[in-house]
């Protein structure tokens, strides 16, 4: 049968289109829903970590730094969920490192596919991590006698808010993810970087107690205007400076470091 009879018989139709930026995104952030249902164990680190700081902040520290743990509940508890959604987002620039390293960026690279789709899927991870973890805090803390003074519309502002927190914190550990072999080095990293910037800010202690050059750092440290941000918001007092300044670090963070992902993830041999 020749080649022109061949096409005669055969049903013509159009080439299907090309996925887009968005369905690519979609199928990668499924690929992290996926994770949570193949690794529980990784939900145990995930649960028990803000679980251990809120209990463990608010009686061991409360009464001595607030002078009753109802106040320092009230103070504290939206500076822990800020402090919960920065470390969760190291496990963006692990969970790169151990994909790397098992060969599926290579071959996610030599498919037809948005660059940034396997990148997508990360921060999807993530954005399931702090708003389970952000909710298991609240729920700990309205046990515990806390009351958000903005009720739920404010709890739900301060939320979004952790949201954008947590992306644009997550491209910091997602380029440490593509320039370090192993997932256990990233996470040591990270946190060498994390821990002097969350600490000293105004999370567990007001500025005012410290010494002058210590809250000098404290109060232009970005990690004290994303609290001070979530403390107005869920107290139904926050400012559009406030706002704006907390959105200020994730907004640059982003602009920066993405092209950075992308040029770091194109050139890797």
């Amino acid at each position: 049968m020749s080649d022109a009879s061949l096409s005669l018989d055969l049903p013509h139709a159009e080439r299907p289109r090309p996925p887009s930026a968005f369905s690519n995104a979609i199928v990668f952030g499924w690929r992290a829903v996926l994770k949570f249902k193949h690794l529980p164990e990784q939900l145990f680190d995930l649960v028990m970590t803000p679980i251990m700081f809120t209990l463990l902040f608010t009686f061991v520290f409360g009464g001595a730094l607030a002078g009753s743990t109802g106040d320092y509940l009230q103070f504290f508890l939206p500076g822990i969920l800020v402090q919960t959604v920065v470390f969760n987002s190291v496990y963006s620039g692990m969970g790169l490192s151990t994909d790397i390293g098992k060969g599926l960026f290579d071959r996610f690279r030599s498919l037809p596919i948005w660059s940034l789709a396997p990148f997508a899927g990360l921060m999807v991870g993530d954005i399931l991590r702090h708003l389970i973890a952000g909710g298991i805090i609240l729920t700990i803390g309205l046990i515990l006698g806390y009351r958000p003074e903005a009720g739920i519309a404010g709890v739900v502002a301060a939320f979004a808010l952790l949201v954008a927190i947590g992306f644009g914190v997550g491209w910091i550990f997602i380029v440490l993810g593509l320039l370090i072999r192993t997932p256990m080095t990233v996470m040591t990293a990270a946190f060498t970087f994390l821990f002097p910037i969350v600490f000293a800010s105004n999370i567990m202690v007001r500025p005012e107690t410290m010494p002058s050059w210590l809250r000098a750092f404290v109060e232009v440290n970005p990690v004290s205007f994303m609290t001070t941000a979530m403390r107005g918001l869920m107290a139904g007092g926050a400012t559009f400076t406030e706002i704006a300044l907390a959105l200020a670090a994730p907004v640059v963070l982003t602009l920066v470091l993405a092209p950075v992902v992308l040029w770091l993830y194109l050139r890797r041999e």
